[in-house]
């Protein structure tokens, strides 16, 4: 069933609503109940109100098979509070619920680019200090006679719980019970500015954060904005101590862009989702363990996967075959124990990844490099493609449809070009939406090129390239499938730059950008050198050998394009895995060991065999005749 971007927004709309009602029961019910007892009867009063509410509001959610357990949660806090539990039960169990419903119903949990910090301050001026106090200490000119009080933003102990995605939703939804407005009038980016900007004013240590920052390993504790946004100082304390976490938030709260000066990629979410679908697997939920499998794949470790190829491409593989297999052995429901060693197989191999990973390794001269092979493998693929289209043409004397293919070729770097700045300015491009678009272009475009390769075998003798020429070629182009030439000169390109995009983001977001420019350059004069190079020697070959050698490289291409879709689709969690032994995992040929991607290899390879045979029997007829 398919649902509206309205419905949609809806929805989402609804599960922030919970969870930040979830967020101020974890926060607040300390100051409603105390040793069993009732505190403040107003307090109370409103952790009811609230516990309520996020019942009813869970049940109203879309159907989902994960929404009864969380109905069931959400009702056994509010029988915690009816029964007056301790504050630090019934906050885990709140933040534990938090946790659940945004896995359940995803929802963003940061701002799209890095927040105006001068513009939350202007902003909260103007909307805010009349209430909250012009420090935020909540003694503003309004304040008197208001119940319950403004928050004061400087309570350092209050502060410590509330991370800035809750002080985000509650910008933007207000608080029913107080005199909190919302304040969605005003855009998700000024609502991000704010929330970072009251989120700073109880911290004030920024010199010692950006020494701790800068001295300790931490960033693959808070390795994105995402992060940033979900996590409270309290939860900084636990690990770190309140000083340095303290010290720490008011550093990165006021300076969010210190998460991109040359930070790590890190694995902590493809290791925290690991830890957790093995735990599933233990309990036996099976269901669970394999989801959790594939979110620690596309979104803990697809992410780094473009700085780690560029870094280690053999690591790479051995990683992504590992998760491979993990995912395979609780789809086939293997031991426990088997299941075990495949997780602390992949656990050791992210050690090794971090090492990869690390700032120190982010040199100059590794950024030169991995560009250069990036940009050289993927636009080597295309050109093959391109300059056989170009070649066609022009010895079938038809210059006046290169055109066609230029175009073809050009719109998709223009394509490319959109896609990086929507993924930069507009969107997150997932990793499961990166797999799906890789699968299902190499797909069409090895669909293509079988029809192609057989097409181009056809016409091999000279016998019948003359043939051709003379009876269907004028006839075939006027009819409008040069369109045809545009369409596979962009689809074959669009692959290839849609997976470059992706590849030089990572790479940039790590720093040494100027080495990353240099290395796309040098790519870019290597790859013009090796189309002329294939341009002139295709002139040389007779035609019949041009047909027959060009047919068997688009063969091949085709063939080594549908294991890759395979692959990929595998990868995004479409099609299940059935790991094959004794099959080397080599991608540049686009060679994996599942059963699925060699059985779709083995079809396309049969139907390039059919359709030789069938132009062998073809051309003998007409040579007998």
């Amino acid at each position: 069933m398919l649902t509206s971007p309205a419905a949609a927004q809806v929805a989402a709309n609804d599960v922030q609503i919970v969870w930040r009602l979830l967020d101020y029961i974890a926060v607040d019910y300390e100051g409603a109940v105390s040793n069993g007892k009732v505190t403040s009867t107003a307090e109370y009063a409103e952790m009811t109100e609230f516990a309520g509410t996020v019942k009813r509001g869970i049940r109203d959610l879309p159907e989902t098979p994960r929404r009864a357990s969380l109905e069931m949660a959400a009702s056994e806090i509010e029988a915690a509070i009816t029964a007056k539990a301790e504050p630090a039960i019934v906050a885990a169990r709140s933040r534990q619920l938090a946790s659940r419903l945004l896995s359940a119903y995803p929802v963003p949990l940061a701002p799209r680019s890095l927040p105006d910090l001068a513009k939350g301050s202007k902003l909260y001026l103007e909307n805010c200090a009349s209430c909250h106090g012009a420090s935020g200490n909540g003694q503003g000119p309004l304040a008197r006679g208001m119940t319950p009080p403004p928050i004061a933003f400087t309570d350092i102990e209050r502060a410590r719980q509330r991370s800035l995605f809750a002080l985000y939703q509650v910008i933007g939804q207000g608080l029913e019970g107080t005199a909190m407005p919302s304040f969605a009038q005003l855009s998700d980016e000024d609502r991000w500015a704010l929330a970072f900007y009251v989120g700073g004013l109880a911290f004030k240590d920024r010199e010692t954060g950006k020494q701790i920052w800068a001295a300790d390993n931490l960033r693959q504790q808070i390795p994105n904005l995402e992060t940033l946004a979900s996590v409270t100082p309290a939860a900084l304390g636990k690990a770190h101590g309140d000083a340095k976490a303290d010290a720490l938030t008011a550093y990165l709260r006021a300076y969010p862009e210190a998460l991109k000066a040359g930070g790590s990629a890190s694995l902590s979410v493809a290791r925290a989702k690991l830890d957790a679908s093995l735990s599933a697997y233990q309990r036996g939920n099976r269901a669970e363990a394999q989801r959790l499998a594939l979110s620690a794949y596309l979104d803990g470790f697809e992410p780094v996967e473009p700085i780690l190829s560029a870094r280690d491409s053999a690591l790479m593989t051995k990683v992504e075959a590992a998760m491979i297999a993990y995912r395979a052995a609780i789809s086939s429901g293997a031991t426990v124990p088997d299941v075990e060693a495949k997780a602390k197989t992949i656990d050791a191999l992210f050690f090794k990844a971090e090492a990869a990973l690390s700032p120190e390794l982010s040199s100059g001269t590794s950024a030169f490099l991995g560009a250069l092979a990036i940009l050289l493998r993927e636009g080597v693929e295309a050109l093959l493609i391109v300059v056989a289209m170009i070649a066609f043409l022009k010895k079938a004397d038809r210059p006046q449809y290169l055109r066609y293919v230029h175009g073809g070729w050009v719109a998709a770097l223009v394509a490319g070009v959109a896609t990086w700045a929507a993924a930069t300015y507009l969107v997150s491009i997932s990793g499961a939406g990166r797999e799906l678009t890789e699968g299902i272009g190499s797909l069409v475009a090895a669909a293509i090129l079988v029809s192609v390769g057989i097409w181009m075998h056809g016409k091999s003798s000279a016998a019948a390239w003359q043939r051709y020429v003379r009876e269907v070629m004028d006839k075939a182009l006027s009819r409008g499938s040069v369109w045809f030439l545009f369409g596979l000169s962009f689809l074959v390109v669009y692959r290839e730059v849609f997976e470059t995009v992706l590849f030089f983001s990572a790479l940039v977001s790590q720093g040494n950008g100027e080495a990353v420019a240099a290395g796309a350059l040098t790519a870019i004069v290597l790859l013009a050198v090796i189309a002329w190079v294939m341009l002139k020697l295709s002139r040389s070959l007779p035609i019949g050998k041009f047909f027959a050698y060009s047919s068997v490289l688009i063969a091949i291409l085709a063939v080594v394009l549908a294991g890759k879709g395979v692959a990929a689709l595998q990868e995004a969690g479409l099609i299940d895995i059935a790991p094959l032994g004794n099959i080397p995992r080599i991608p540049l040929l686009g060679l994996f060991p599942t059963w699925e991607s060699l059985g779709v290899q083995l079809l396309a390879a049969i139907i390039i065999a059919a359709g030789i045979w069938y132009n062998g029997r073809r051309a003998s007829q007409l040579a007998a005749r």
